[in-house]
């Protein structure tokens, strides 16, 4: 049986992380009306992303042509879409406010680091990440659950990552990398492949496939935890918006979730109280 890490694991509701990631397009206005998704729906927490530029890309990928809306390089498109200090005190000034937690996927130290000042209750780690053992190390001397995402990786490379982390303190969400997902590539019995060689672990799911009936099969599997990006509309521009749930999805998503859990029970066999005056009326013997 798995330990509980925080709010995830054995006898918590599946823990909904709705992820705003770059989905804000630079903007933090954009950004706060996703929170307000999030907090509409009854999500857990949200989550973004933090990058230092110029660590996690080489000189000759910024420098590609690249048209977006903040320029004409890729640099342009990744420093335009790179939240800063005033940004992420709005954030956690505006969670609070709205009483949501909120982390960050961390792609380099320095954003480790920079995050760190929030306090926030769990680091992720994204599937891109895995192997960068250093990376890992430097997450987990900060004392925070770990939730990493295990998408594009063997199961060699997930054990190792598990080695670097040790297991305490630790969620795996199972992940398929490609953006929007397949139906026919997103394999969701791992996540009962992961349980089964990780029974201390608890086991999640992060969601890039199109539609909410996959990541609703997730939590059914067991998944302890579902990630989902959001978007305030699919059409909006971005690589990461036609792979995110709109805000009425996201609602019915955690309300299938909540119900799900609602009416699966405690497993014990008992006659309820309601039970007992229909037992009286219809039972001959």
């Amino acid at each position: 049986m798995p330990k509980i890490v925080k709010d995830i694991g054995p006898g918590k509701p599946v823990f909904v992380i709705a992820e705003i990631g770059i989905n804000h397009n630079g903007d933090i206005e954009i950004a706060k009306k996703l929170i307000d998704v999030a907090v509409k729906s009854g999500a857990n927490a949200v989550k973004f992303q933090k990058r230092t530029i110029d660590v996690v890309y080489t000189p000759e990928e910024l420098t590609k042509d690249r048209e977006n809306p903040f320029g004409d390089t890729n640099g342009d498109l990744k420093r335009g879409l790179e939240f800063g200090q005033k940004e992420y005190q709005e954030i956690d000034t505006y969670c609070k406010e709205k009483n949501i937690a909120w982390f960050a996927s961390c792609w380099d130290e320095g954003s480790v680091d920079f995050i760190d000042q929030f306090n926030p209750p769990y680091y992720k780690i994204a599937s891109a990440s895995l192997t960068d053992d250093e990376l890992l190390k430097h997450t987990r001397s900060k004392g925070k659950p770990v939730i990493l995402s295990t998408g594009m990786s063997t199961m060699q490379e997930v054990e190792h990552a598990i080695e670097v982390l040790g297991k305490d303190d630790l969620i795996l969400m199972h992940t398929v990398a490609t953006y929007p997902a397949e139906n026919k590539n997103l394999n969701l019995r791992v996540i009962n492949t992961l349980q089964n060689k990780f029974p201390e672990i608890p086991v999640g799911y992060s969601g890039h496939e199109v539609g909410l009936i996959p990541s609703l099969v997730a939590a059914i599997l067991g998944a302890y935890a579902v990630e989902r990006h959001i978007t305030l509309d699919r059409s909006m521009w971005g690589s990461d918006q036609a792979a995110s749930v709109e805000p009425q999805g996201l609602e019915r998503l955690v309300r299938y979730i909540r119900l799900f859990g609602e009416v699966c029970g405690d497993g014990i066999k008992r006659v309820i109280e309601e039970e007992i005056p229909v037992k009286e009326k219809l039972r001959r013997k």
